[in-house]
């Protein structure tokens, strides 16, 4: 029989090493309340912070959050400019705090449609946290998956143009090291709050094995406890990752 400690270690090395999450229901969680959307997505907002602190303590070392995708644009011009003037205060308000507790910050997405000084910003940020190891978070602000594999496509098809990359050679790792992503894990885990149960165009290439849960929660109400519940249930789960049994043991390592 196995002791308490080896017990704790094994589950410990099923522990998601990276955890997506799509921030879904700020805006419903501010009409329940007879608020404008825009008073959810400051709610929601603070609820990163939250989530981050908690990474280390359950042994998630990267987080990626869905911010922005490419289709929010169709929303009303009110709700899009408030959304943009939000990103831009998050980031003045969290950025030496993001710093001081060791969290590296990256953007994915096209940052071409966003505003000058936004994108000014988001490079501080990253330059500023560059040297940071403690937990890794990827902000997805206009993000799409599909757009991601098209830009991705588009440079390998300079490469191969310039003579830089023979078309023989491509295959999975090629395109791969061409994603916003290149530098990141595979998520293992992904959740989705608010009860919809859809992936909404969010790392569909890196996807692929993740696990998924879809909770009923709304994100401004989505807590660290609930964060550690999940974790928790995701450590007991088998990832085959397409073998059987002790198969997909040797190829999960």
């Amino acid at each position: 029989m196995g002791s308490k400690a080896s017990d704790a270690q094994a589950k410990a090395l099923k522990t998601p090493d990276h955890v997506a999450i799509i921030m879904d229901g700020n805006g419903r969680w501010a009409q329940r309340r007879g608020k404008p959307r825009l008073f959810g997505h400051h709610a929601g907002a603070k609820r990163v912070r939250e989530i981050v602190e908690a990474c280390p303590d359950l042994g998630v070392k990267y987080i990626t959050i869905f911010a922005f995708s490419t289709e929010n644009w169709k929303r009303t011009q009110s709700e899009v400019a408030g959304l943009m003037s939000l990103f831009r205060r998050y980031i003045h308000k969290e950025a030496r705090a993001l710093f001081n507790e060791g969290v590296r910050v990256r953007f994915i997405g096209d940052r071409d449609r966003l505003d000058k000084k936004l994108i000014a910003l988001m490079h501080e940020l990253e330059t500023l946290t560059q040297g940071n190891d403690r937990v890794h978070l990827t902000i997805a602000l206009n993000y799409g998956g599909r757009d991601e594999v098209a830009r991705a496509t588009q440079r390998m098809a300079r490469d191969v143009a310039a003579g830089q990359l023979d078309p023989e050679d491509v295959d999975e790792q090629t395109l791969a090291s061409y994603l916003d992503t290149c530098v990141l894990p595979d998520p293992d885990l992904v959740i989705r709050t608010s009860g919809e149960a859809r992936i909404s165009n969010f790392l569909l290439w890196q996807s692929a094995y993740a696990e998924y849960e879809f909770i009923d929660t709304l994100w401004p109400d989505f807590s660290s406890d609930i964060f550690a519940e999940i974790v928790d249930r995701f450590s007991g789960r088998e990832r085959r990752f397409g073998a059987v049994g002790s198969i997909a043991e040797t190829a999960a390592e």
